[in-house]
């Protein structure tokens, strides 16, 4: 699968905002958006204006970036949202909130989405007791996740769960950072998800 391996900060740097990619580093004086608030590359200082497909596509590649999924895959997020009753863009949204490793990361069992899908590609987690390793699989309301017994001992889900314990949920899910556990009370609205992104902007830009 296609995979994306350059800097991380270069993302942050070219979509002008901080994406959080990088955990707690994000917070720190590291960031590189604190440090260089303006576009990666020759050219970066000197940005002409942007035209309207241009917002539309710098909404969408945002979007992308900040839940890691490829170009291919996003646009059949879209198509499924498209086809869904509702909103499409809200629609878009709430399934890609729904990815496991987004509710990994939700429940604070990871500092960022990319360590949570290599948690969850080593094995890591269980949904509903069963092992699942597969990023992108989509949870449902009333589903348990949780970490694998075996797992618990290792030194990073030790530092995890006493990070995990300090830290605030969304409302449409619940944690025990002790237990290493979490529910998903209800599929996320769109006042619940935090995402700062003007969804309409990438239905327009796919309805070209």
């Amino acid at each position: 699968m296609a995979r994306y391996t350059d800097s991380t900060c270069r993302l942050c740097r070219r979509e002008g905002a901080k994406l959080f990619l990088k955990g707690d580093r994000c917070y720190s004086d590291k960031c590189a958006v604190a440090r260089r608030s303006y576009a990666p590359g020759q050219h970066g200082q000197g940005r002409k204006k942007v035209s309207e497909y241009g917002l539309q596509l710098r909404e969408k590649q945002k979007v992308r970036r900040i839940y890691g999924v490829m170009e291919r895959q996003f646009r059949n997020y879209f198509e499924k949202a498209e086809r869904q009753k509702g909103v499409t863009g809200e629609n878009l949204l709430v399934t890609l909130e729904r990815r496991l490793d987004n509710i990994v990361y939700r429940l604070g069992f990871a500092d960022s989405r990319a360590e949570a899908r290599t948690l969850i590609r080593h094995g890591h987690f269980l949904v509903n007791g069963r092992k699942v390793n597969i990023p992108s699989y989509l949870v449902r309301a009333g589903d348990t996740i949780k970490v694998r017994e075996k797992s618990k001992a290792s030194p990073r889900f030790k530092e995890i769960a006493e990070a995990a314990a300090h830290r605030t949920v969304p409302a449409w899910l619940s944690a025990d950072g002790n237990a290493l556990e979490g529910h998903v009370l209800a599929l996320p609205t769109r006042e619940q998800i935090d995402t700062p992104v003007q969804e309409h902007l990438i239905v327009e830009l796919y309805s070209r």
